[in-house]
């Protein structure tokens, strides 16, 4: 069990750790930090034991554990604040979706004594807010813990029984394979999705509106990514932007060549797409999605 927790940010993902830490007792004591007036509010009304802390101060001081779950763009502030405020040896992870560059940029200001394990729960969603945590996000849930050289063995195990509590499955890996991993797995789908609704909203039509009044399953289903949160999106293209870069030049070569295909060549496109069909049905297979998903329909 832990004995002071402190929760950075409680949107989604840290209100979702929130409950099921309370759920199943395994801190002793939490404290959740979150900027946001609205959350606040809401925060009050759980039904919760945890005590709201306004500044990231003394209270730090407290804390044995801390889970950052804030944009990646207020990590140097925070660490700043742990620097300052928190007790040796105290243990630190996060929630972010990028990190090689964000782990080179945080251990060049971090306090030498701080154990930082980073962490990558692969349980989002184009929702956010404390109103949509919920207790079961993580269950079944890939959890990825990143490797480094001077990761201790004791401080590693720490943060993979947190995330095993919490109802992930738990896998390691370094930040350079996490991150072409994630570019194309997660980064560009989003950035797809936000285009996508650029290109329906740019599209020369008389009527525009049509064109969003009779979204059809795929813009629909498609887009439904591109609700996710800007702030934290922004930061994570910035944040690997040197993967994003290589597989949007991968995207744009491969759509050349669909384009291609559409102008002339019906068999080759026919054989292109059949055979991708069975790659969709890998990632079934492999329990990563429904046969039938609903996202989100009635």
């Amino acid at each position: 069990m832990i004995n002071k927790l402190l929760i950075v940010g409680c949107g989604l993902i840290g209100s979702s750790i929130l409950k099921k830490v309370c759920k199943k007792k395994i801190a002793k004591k939490i404290f959740v930090f979150e900027k946001s007036k609205k959350n606040q509010r809401i925060l009050k009304r759980f039904k919760l034991k945890f005590e709201l802390i306004k500044k990231m101060d003394k209270k730090i001081s407290e804390c044995d554990f801390i889970v950052i779950c804030a944009p990646l763009s207020e990590y140097k502030k925070i660490f700043l604040a742990c620097n300052k405020y928190s007790k040796k040896n105290i243990l630190i992870t996060d929630v972010g979706s990028a990190k090689r560059d964000t782990i080179t940029k945080i251990n060049r200001i971090k306090r030498k004594d701080i154990n930082w394990i980073s962490s990558h729960p692969i349980a989002g969603s184009e929702v956010s807010g404390p109103l949509n945590g919920n207790e079961n996000l993580f269950v079944n849930k890939w959890s990825v813990i990143i490797k480094q050289k001077k990761s201790q063995t004791k401080e590693m195990k720490k943060i993979l029984k947190f995330w095993k509590l919490l109802g992930s499955k738990t896998v390691t890996m370094d930040a350079d394979q996490h991150d072409k991993i994630f570019a194309i797995t997660s980064h560009l789908p989003h950035l797809i999705a936000y285009n996508l609704i650029l290109t329906a909203t740019n599209f020369k039509i008389p009527n525009k509106d049509n064109v969003l009044r009779f979204s059809a399953g795929g813009l629909r289903d498609f887009s439904r990514i591109a609700a996710s949160n800007e702030i934290m999106w922004r930061d994570i293209f910035f944040n690997n932007k040197s993967n994003m870069l290589k597989v949007i030049d991968l995207f744009i070569k491969n759509l050349k060549i669909f384009k291609s295909d559409i102008k002339s060549n019906r068999k080759n496109l026919k054989t292109k797409l059949k055979n991708l069909k069975k790659v969709r049905q890998k990632i079934v297979l492999l329990k990563q999605d429904t046969s039938k998903p609903d996202f989100g329909r009635i």
